[in-house]
């Protein structure tokens, strides 16, 4: 008997929509789920640990993964770069496991690209007032980033019609519950093409 291949999902965000709070939600809903952990070349957080967050390299280390045609995906998020590990994903897919990626909408087109079966979800925020206050509250990034951020999230926003399924982030077990909703098959009230979106993207992206 063929062993069933896992799913690959794709979820994605502007940064301060909770975006990895909700992954970790996720993955304590779902314990056969499995994240892949990415590279960065950004230092690491106080409360980071080298291959429980990420694999943490050098600019050096990571161009030669990339030359090397070692990740699924791979993109430069403001100063820093971050990949997938091809391998990994893979042989994880094969042994019929669930995967989730944890991705920039940019990292997001490549692996659809790659593996057009994946399915993409993407997270918003509840508003721009509520974006501002989650980035400012996080307290890890200098006055500068945050601004940055801020200028940066309604262009990361406008990609959101890439995705098969849109998640507000609002109230946090709602949206747990929208992922889990999604991994389930029941994900229907919640594709990006519904109707009851429309307002709240009108107004993150100012357009009235």
């Amino acid at each position: 008997m063929r062993r069933r291949r896992g799913r690959l999902f794709v979820i994605s965000a502007p940064s301060g929509a909770g975006k990895t709070s909700l992954v970790k939600a996720l993955l304590a809903r779902e314990p056969a789920l499995r994240v892949s952990i990415s590279h960065t070349t950004r230092k690491p957080r106080p409360h980071e640990l080298d291959g429980r967050e990420y694999f943490f390299v050098s600019i050096e280390q990571f161009r030669d993964l990339a030359a090397r045609g070692a990740f699924l995906e791979h993109a430069q998020v403001f100063d820093n770069c971050y990949g997938t590990g091809r391998e990994t994903v893979e042989r994880l897919l094969a042994a019929g496991t669930d995967v989730v990626l944890e991705i920039d909408w940019q990292g997001a087109r490549q692996v659809r690209a790659a593996l057009p079966e994946c399915i993409t979800i993407f997270i918003l925020p509840p508003s721009r007032h509520a974006l501002k206050e989650r980035l400012t509250q996080r307290q890890t990034d200098s006055v500068e980033v945050i601004a940055r951020r801020l200028r940066d999230a309604v262009d990361d926003m406008r990609h959101w019609s890439e995705f098969d399924y849109v998640v507000v982030n609002d109230r946090f077990d709602d949206a747990v519950n929208d992922l889990v909703a999604i991994l389930a098959g029941r994900g229907e009230p919640l594709r990006k093409d519904r109707e009851s979106i429309r307002p709240l993207l009108r107004e993150l992206l100012g357009e009235g």
